[in-house]
């Protein structure tokens, strides 16, 4: 465990990206309960979006962000890695230099 703060928290492109993004694939149901419904969108295939924006995602984009639900965020989300090419693709859509990658 490192005292350094995730890069995520001043970050939060990657949950503003796509409104298709934050979807459901290999989540067991119990998993996906767990979700407050509200932020599940209407067809039950992913998180609700505002726009592009994941409706779980509070903050400011590029200065501090947090995901409301992150002990229960869907596994789209566990996999999104800072520095991988997701994460550079989101970061500059909003002008954000890359981070270095994790390989």
């Amino acid at each position: 465990m490192t005292d350094t703060p995730s890069p995520c928290q001043s970050c939060g492109a990657c949950c503003a990206y796509s409104a298709n993004w934050p979807r459901f694939t290999i989540e067991e149901d119990e998993a996906l309960d767990l979700i407050p419904a509200h932020l599940v969108n209407d067809r039950q295939s992913g998180m609700r979006c505002e726009g592009e924006r994941c409706c779980a995602l509070a903050g400011k984009i590029g200065e501090a962000t947090a995901c409301t639900i992150y002990a229960v965020r869907p596994e789209v989300c566990r996999t999104c890695e800072p520095g991988d090419p997701e994460c550079r693709m989101a970061r500059r859509r909003y002008g954000l230099a890359d981070l270095p990658s994790n390989d």
